[in-house]
C-alpha cells in the first residue's frame, strides 16, 4: 500500500523523482520552477502560501504527487472564491485555511495530479480529502488541471469553468502575414497600424532565452515587472533571484522579448516555453510609446510561435482586448472539494449556474472574433 506524505518543501523530493511524474512539456510543474519559488523567497507565509505537497510513495519511490499549499487567503490563485469565503463568514464559519493544489501565481492549465494512471490519481485525491478533514480545513481545490485528469475526480469534487484567451495555429499559418490574412479588413488594418507605430518610433526588439540573457537584461526585466505591479498597486511576489534561477535551471524555456530604443532597454515581456506552447507571464515598460504594449506582449510572441513551430500562445488570464488580436475564448477548469455537506450542496448548485453563464459568455465572444471565418 502506498505511503501518503504531505511535505513542507519540494527540497524533500529529488528533482529526477518529481520530474519523472510528468512529461516535461509544461514548465510550471517542473521541480526547478516549483522548488525555485520556495528557495528564492516567492512563497511568503504572511502572504498565505505554506507548501504542503501531497505525495504517494512505494517505499522510497515517489509514485504520485500534487504541488500543494495551505492557504489563509486566495492571493495569487486566479480562481476567484471570495464569494464563498464571504458566505462562510455570514454563517459564522471559517473558510480559511484551505488546501490548494496548483502552481502559485500561474493561471496556466497543466497537469496537477502527477501520476502514471487514474488509480494513483484517485488515491491522491482520497489522501487530500483525508488530510483536509484531519487538519480541519474548509475545503480542497485543484486549479487549472488538464481535461485528461477529469476522469480521476469523483463527483464530490465540484467543477468550475472560466474563460481565457489563447492563440492557436490551426496548422497552416507560416508567418504573421499568413495569420493576418484570415482577419477581416478592419481588424487586419488595426494590427498593421499598431505595429507600424512601433516601427516609426524607432523601437527594435530582441528575443533572449535564459541561457543568452546577461544579468543586466534579467535585472531590466525584473525592473519592468516591479514597475507594472507598482502601477496597479499590487505587491510583487517574485524575486530577482528567482528569475536568475529560472534562467540557469530552465535555460531554453525562459523567453524574453526586449524592446530597445535609443540604445536602452525600454520594455520587456517574460514568457516560459513548453512543449508546444508559449506562456506569457509578465510585462513592463519604462516608456509609453504608441503600440508598445501590444507589440511586446502579443505580436512578438505570435511571431516567435510561428518561427519556432509552437501551436499555442497563452498570454495570461483575462483581457477581452486580446480577442481583437487573434486570441480566442478558451474554457479553463478547476475542481473543489467542500468538507461541509450543506455548503457542498449549495455550492454545487452555484457552480452549475455559474457554468451556464460562463458558457453563454464564451459563446457570445465567439461571435465577435476578428477572423473572416473561425480559424
Amino acid at each position: 500500500m502506498a505511503d501518503v506524505r504531505f511535505l513542507p518543501s519540494l527540497a524533500d523530493v529529488p528533482p529526477p523523482a518529481w520530474d519523472a511524474l510528468h512529461d516535461g512539456r509544461n514548465p510550471f510543474v517542473a521541480h526547478a520552477f516549483l522548488q525555485g519559488l520556495e528557495a528564492h523567497g516567492c512563497l511568503r507565509e504572511d502572504w498565505g502560501w505554506s507548501p504542503h505537497h501531497a505525495t504517494l510513495w512505494d517505499e522510497e519511490r515517489l509514485v504520485a504527487a500534487v504541488p500543494g499549499y495551505l492557504k489563509d487567503n486566495s492571493h495569487g490563485e486566479f480562481v476567484f472564491d471570495h464569494a464563498w469565503a464571504h458566505a462562510y463568514a455570514q454563517h459564522g464559519l471559517d473558510y480559511y485555511p484551505k488546501w490548494l493544489g496548483g502552481v502559485p501565481y500561474s493561471p496556466v492549465t497543466g497537469p496537477r495530479l502527477l501520476a502514471r494512471d487514474d488509480p494513483a490519481r484517485q488515491a491522491l485525491l482520497t489522501a487530500i480529502q483525508q488530510e483536509t478533514r484531519r487538519l480541519g480545513l474548509s475545503s480542497a481545490h485543484v486549479n487549472f488541471p488538464t481535461s485528461g485528469e477529469d476522469a480521476a475526480f469523483p463527483v464530490s469534487w465540484l467543477p468550475r469553468i472560466d474563460v481565457q484567451y489563447h492563440w492557436r495555429n490551426p496548422g497552416h499559418w507560416r508567418d504573421f502575414d499568413g495569420f493576418l490574412a484570415e482577419f477581416d479588413h478592419k481588424h487586419r488594418k488595426n494590427i498593421r497600424q499598431e505595429r507600424a507605430k512601433v516601427l516609426r518610433s524607432g523601437a527594435t526588439f530582441r528575443t533572449v532565452h535564459g541561457d543568452e540573457a546577461s544579468d543586466a537584461e534579467l535585472e531590466a526585466m525584473f525592473g519592468f515587472y516591479l514597475q507594472t505591479f507598482r502601477d496597479y498597486g499590487n505587491s510583487p511576489a517574485l524575486t530577482l533571484d528567482f528569475l536568475r534561477h529560472l534562467a540557469r535551471s530552465m535555460p531554453r524555456q525562459v523567453v524574453m522579448f526586449l524592446a530597445e530604443h535609443e540604445g536602452r532597454i525600454i520594455a520587456g515581456a517574460l514568457c516560459l516555453r513548453g512543449g508546444d506552447t508559449l506562456y506569457g507571464r509578465y510585462w513592463g515598460a519604462a516608456s509609453h510609446l504608441p503600440g508598445l504594449h501590444f507589440e511586446t506582449c502579443y505580436y512578438q510572441g505570435i511571431d516567435y510561435c510561428l518561427r519556432e513551430g509552437l501551436t499555442v500562445f497563452e498570454p495570461g488570464a483575462q483581457g477581452e482586448h486580446k480577442l481583437a488580436r487573434g486570441f480566442l475564448p478558451t474554457l479553463v477548469h478547476s475542481r473543489h472539494w467542500i468538507a461541509h455537506p450543506d455548503f457542498s450542496a449549495a455550492l454545487s448548485r452555484w457552480c452549475a449556474e455559474e457554468a451556464v453563464a460562463v458558457r453563454r459568455y464564451a459563446h457570445t465572444l465567439t461571435t465577435h472574433t476578428p477572423f473572416k471565418h473561425r480559424a
